[in-house]
């Protein structure tokens, strides 16, 4: 009986009930529970990637928000979340309800690499724990101490040498301020810093800059809405995979490297120090070896990509306003003069100086999206409610571009941190985002932005070669990076 019924179905019949069932589980999939943000119209299977820009998310979000407010639904292919702009709903997310908003949603890419480990992609206890004792031992090897500006201070001398050996003919600083800026976090991490002509730490920086930009790709922004689909493909995202499997390589072999050469009682490093507390066998879970893998990973992304890319807008805009680069120069000139090296004490003293580069990391705006929250329990915000778990993307772009906030919020205006001639904090101004999950390395990076940044314009005045026309349209992947540019750096 069901061999006959099933032989008068047609081809077409089945076709059509496929393609029902199909619409039907995907509505059913899409539907959001009551008091839910508002959302646009969702096209099945794909959702709403036919109103987003891939090549310009930022902008194709402002359009949304323009339109929709500064909370609303949006998904792509399997993938749904929220934006999150404005001052007042990003504040209550990230400071009035940190504590609901603390965990990181799924990232699929990520999730392989990571596995919900290290101190960006976990959660809960795991990273608490992990947090607190990056935090300690960072501390431990100089965070917001001396040591740590002596440190900076002496890497700025081989980068002004590196610099130096150009001889004021055009280049590209990309790879130079990279180095100079990872060798900060190496020599915490791994005890030691790399020179800038070492071959297998220049592969390791290229395979970080190739897989950070990737992430722009549009196979790669695809990846996480239709992961079961794109495991199965070629393209940028197995690139990206491979390349995190090579980087992972190099860290597990310096772990390997500390286990040989270490002794239980001397702690030189990050990993010295986990090791020791891997050793004392009483911490279950959390101080394991992936951890170590991971946090390291995440300490060498995080202390390298965004300050080195920060330093490359620096260099662009000072080649392309003349007349802020002579400014901060005199200033320099007054402060420090050319004998001695900058330090951190001269902040204060030069508030023009401390514009700029405030400036330079506003409208350079490297992380326009923060790194997405999730939930840890249902929640109101903005009146709505937010089920627990939802992937959550705040805006910082709403922030750093606030026309009501900033006089010329899209032109290049130190002004903008001035106010009768002394420095002056934003509330806007939160690249480092706010809240418990804030940047750990914030202290640094600040100290790093501010003495790489004068010890260069101490010594060099930054011009393009003849000819050469700059394009200040971003680089998009992981942060918004400047297109590669050539400058000749002119000893003064």
């Amino acid at each position: 009986m069901l061999l006959l019924l099933w032989d008068s179905i047609s081809f077409q019949m089945l076709l059509i009930f496929l393609t029902v069932f199909l619409l039907v589980a995907d509505y059913l999939k899409r539907r959001k529970p009551k008091n839910y943000p508002p959302s646009p119209l969702a096209l099945p299977f794909i959702g709403h990637l036919y109103l987003l820009d891939l090549k310009d998310p930022t902008k194709a979000m402002q359009k949304l928000t323009e339109k929709y407010g500064d909370i609303f639904n949006i998904d792509m292919g399997s993938t749904s979340f929220l934006l999150v702009s404005g001052q007042q709903l990003i504040k209550e997310v990230l400071v009035n309800k940190g504590e609901d908003f603390i965990d990181r949603p799924d990232f699929p890419i990520e999730q392989y690499v990571f596995s919900s480990k290290g101190l960006i992609s976990s959660n809960g206890l795991l990273w608490k724990q992990q947090r607190r004792f990056a935090l300690s031992t960072l501390r431990t090897f100089g965070l917001g101490k001396r040591s740590l500006e002596e440190r900076i201070q002496e890497e700025c001398r081989y980068l002004v040498d590196a610099f130096g050996e150009e001889q004021g003919s055009p280049f590209n600083p990309h790879f130079q301020l990279t180095n100079a800026v990872s060798n900060i976090i190496c020599s915490i991490t791994f005890g030691n810093r790399f020179e800038y002509h070492d071959e297998d730490f220049q592969k390791l920086l290229h395979l970080l800059e190739e897989t950070v930009r990737l992430h722009g790709t549009i196979a790669a922004q695809l990846y996480p809405s239709f992961p079961t689909i794109m495991k199965l493909l070629p393209g940028s995202h197995q690139t990206i995979l491979k390349n995190w499997k090579v980087m992972k390589g190099f860290v597990m072999e310096r772990i390997e490297r500390h286990k040989e050469a270490g002794t239980p009682s001397e702690s030189r490093d990050f990993i010295d120090s986990y090791l020791q507390e891997m050793a004392k066998g009483d911490s279950s879970k959390i101080f394991q070896e992936e951890n170590l893998v991971a946090c390291v990973l995440d300490l060498l992304f995080a202390g390298t990509e965004t300050t080195s890319t920060t330093l490359r807008w620096a260099l662009l805009y000072m080649t392309l306003h003349p007349e802020i680069q002579a400014r901060v120069q005199s200033e320099i000139d007054v402060v420090i003069g050319q004998m001695r090296q900058p330090a951190l004490e001269d902040r204060d003293k030069m508030p023009y100086t401390n514009a700029v580069i405030h400036e330079v990391q506003r409208i350079g705006n490297i992380i326009p999206f923060n790194v997405p929250r999730a939930p840890t329990k249902d929640t109101v915000v903005g009146g709505y409610t937010i089920p627990k778990g939802t992937f959550t993307v705040i805006s910082l772009s709403s922030l750093m571009f606030d026309k009501n906030e900033w006089e010329t919020p899209h032109t290049f205006n130190p002004g903008h941190f001035l106010k009768d001639g002394q420095f002056q904090k934003r509330e806007l101004f939160i690249p480092f985002s706010m809240g418990k999950r804030a940047c750990l390395g914030e202290v640094m990076a600040r100290s790093e932005l501010f003495l790489f940044f004068t010890a260069l314009l101490q010594k060099f005045t930054f011009q393009p070669p003849p000819g050469t026309t700059y394009s200040l349209k971003p680089k998009l992947g992981i942060t918004m990076a400047p297109e590669p540019y050539k400058i000749c750096a002119v000893p003064r």
